[in-house]
């Protein structure tokens, strides 16, 4: 096993760690595991971690990432690599990390942690077509039973705490809130906490298992008319509708649609219990307050004021409250059925 290499300490404080991530120290890495790069180097659409892909002269270009220094500890990260080759072992579609070496799947240098992926084709699926939802529903039905046949020992899980209380401690503390919309977001997102909680508790019974834990569009590539899910960066503990609710889009009538077919394949696999259609905008509620800290821990990385420019204006915290607000009366609305 590789050794890690010395931390990268910042000049200044007004370094960031990936400012040391140049495109010569990208190459450097790669070349590390004895790859011989062609010097062709393209930074992808990632904000969490860095992701390039890298040319290799001979051979097709590689997905390398480069995990946030400090976000994770390293089992977290193997444990989330071993859960993407238990899947992958099953001929499930997921794209699990390289042993470009043989053996190892994450790698040290110069301070940065990082892993090598095979570069795969594809575009987003269409939801908008009943048919994919059916096959995505299959392969996340795949996905789960394999989730439920183990656990994590080191990753986290889904809590009201972590994603709803911290979030908005975070943003207090921080002085985030303009004064004008202080009190309301206060009082708001406190009360939306306590309905939230409430509800969690009303449906303790639901399971918890091994999940994709960020199952969005972005983490799907269509490929061989098949989903293969991606980034597995987020993977943790919670119930298994987390990772099927952002699946669904449009109004009631077209989520009720969607979440039918969606059900009708995943069931072929491994059984759905209709008590988790409770949690939808619970975890739709956590989400929206996580994803609102998550911005705002990542502020003082220059990538984030440059990507995402509309973020900590007072617009931007008047529209989240009024999000939250729609989110309050969702959650007093009855949850989407299964009608089969």
């Amino acid at each position: 096993m590789q050794k890690p290499q010395p931390a990268i300490i910042p000049s200044t404080a007004n370094q960031h760690p990936y400012d040391a991530l140049t495109p010569d120290r990208v190459l450097a890495a790669v070349e590390s595991l004895g790859m011989v790069t062609d010097a062709r180097i393209l930074a992808l659409n990632s904000y969490e971690n860095r992701v390039y892909q890298v040319g290799i002269e001979d051979g097709l270009p590689i997905i390398v990432k480069f995990y946030r220094p400090g976000r994770w500890r390293r089992e977290q990260i193997l444990e989330e690599h071993a859960f993407a080759w238990e899947l992958a072992d099953l001929e499930i579609p997921v794209v699990a990390p390289d042993r470009v070496d043989g053996n190892n799947t994450l790698y040290e240098f110069e301070g940065f942690s990082f892993a090598v992926f095979q570069r795969l084709p594809g575009r987003a699926p269409e939801l908008d077509n009943l048919d994919n939802l059916l096959v995505i529903g299959r392969f996340l039905g795949r996905v789960h039973r394999v989730g439920a046949g183990g656990e994590f020992k080191h990753r986290g899980r889904i809590s009201v705490q972590q994603f709803a209380v911290d979030s908005r401690e975070f943003l207090l503390n921080n002085n985030f809130l303009p004064d004008s919309l202080l009190t309301a977001y206060e009082t708001l997102s406190r009360d939306l906490i306590d309905k939230v909680r409430g509800i969690f508790e009303q449906n303790k019974a639901v399971s918890t298992l091994r999940i994709h834990g960020d199952c969005h569009l972005g983490n799907i590539l269509w490929y061989n008319d098949a989903p293969n899910f991606v980034d597995f960066d987020d993977t943790l503990t919670g119930p298994a509708i987390q990772d099927l609710w952002m699946m669904l889009s449009g109004d009631r009538d077209q989520q009720q649609g969607q979440l039918l077919e969606l059900i009708e394949g995943y069931n072929e696999f491994y059984d759905f219990h209709p008590r988790e259609l409770n949690l939808i905008e619970s975890l739709r509620t956590l989400r929206i307050m996580h994803y609102s800290a998550w911005l705002a821990r990542r502020w003082e990385d220059p990538a984030f004021p440059h990507s995402f420019p509309w973020f900590n204006t007072e617009r931007y915290w008047a529209s989240h409250i009024l999000e939250l607000r729609e989110q309050m009366a969702l959650l007093d609305e009855p949850p989407l059925r299964l009608m089969f």
